[in-house]
C-alpha cells in the first residue's frame, strides 16, 4: 500500500516539510525543515541578505513565500544541491524527533509519496506522473534510520 501525505494536519503530517519539527544544523536553529531549505537557495548567492528573514519567517508558508519570490538570485549550483540539502534536513529532522522517526519507522517498506497537487519534482503533481524527491528521501532516510544503532 502506498502511502499518500501532503499537509501537517492530515495522517503523515509530520513528514510534510512544513511540520512543526525544528531542526539545527552547522549550529543554526530552523523552526521547520521548509524555513532551511528555502534559505540554502540564497547562500553564496547576491541575495542572501535574505537568509535572516527566511529563518526568522513566522511560519513555514512565509518562508516558501519568501524563497520563491522570482525576482531574487538563487545561487547557481542550486539545481545540483537541492536534493542533498533537502536529504540533510529530513535526515537530521528524523534523527533529533524521536516521536516522527517512530513513525515513519512503522511505515515499513510501504512506498511514501508527497501528494501536491501543484509540485511535480518534491512531490507526485495532480495526474501522480511527479518525481516525488520528497517521498524517495524519506524511504531513504528511513533506510538509513533502520541500521542505526538503539539508544
Amino acid at each position: 500500500m502506498t502511502i499518500f501525505f501532503y499537509k501537517v494536519c492530515q495522517p503523515y503530517g509530520c513528514f510534510s516539510n512544513f511540520s512543526p519539527h525544528p531542526i539545527q544544523i552547522a549550529g543554526t536553529y530552523w523552526s521547520t525543515v521548509e524555513h532551511y531549505y528555502q534559505a540554502q537557495k540564497f547562500v553564496g548567492s547576491p541575495d542572501e541578505s535574505i537568509i535572516p528573514l527566511i529563518q526568522t519567517a513566522a511560519t513555514p508558508e512565509e518562508a516558501a513565500a519568501l524563497g520563491r519570490c522570482d525576482i531574487r538570485y538563487i545561487r547557481l549550483d542550486w539545481k545540483q544541491v537541492k536534493i542533498p540539502v533537502m536529504r540533510e534536513a529530513v535526515l537530521k529532522k528524523f534523527l533529533i524527533h524521536i516521536e516522527i522517526r517512530e513513525i515513519l519507522l512503522l511505515t515499513g517498506n510501504e512506498i511514501l509519496v508527497e501528494n501536491s497537487p501543484t509540485d511535480y519534482f518534491w512531490g507526485c503533481g495532480a495526474n501522480k506522473s511527479g518525481e516525488n524527491h520528497l517521498g524517495k528521501i524519506l524511504m531513504s532516510v528511513r533506510e538509513q534510520l533502520r541500521h542505526l544503532p538503539i539508544d
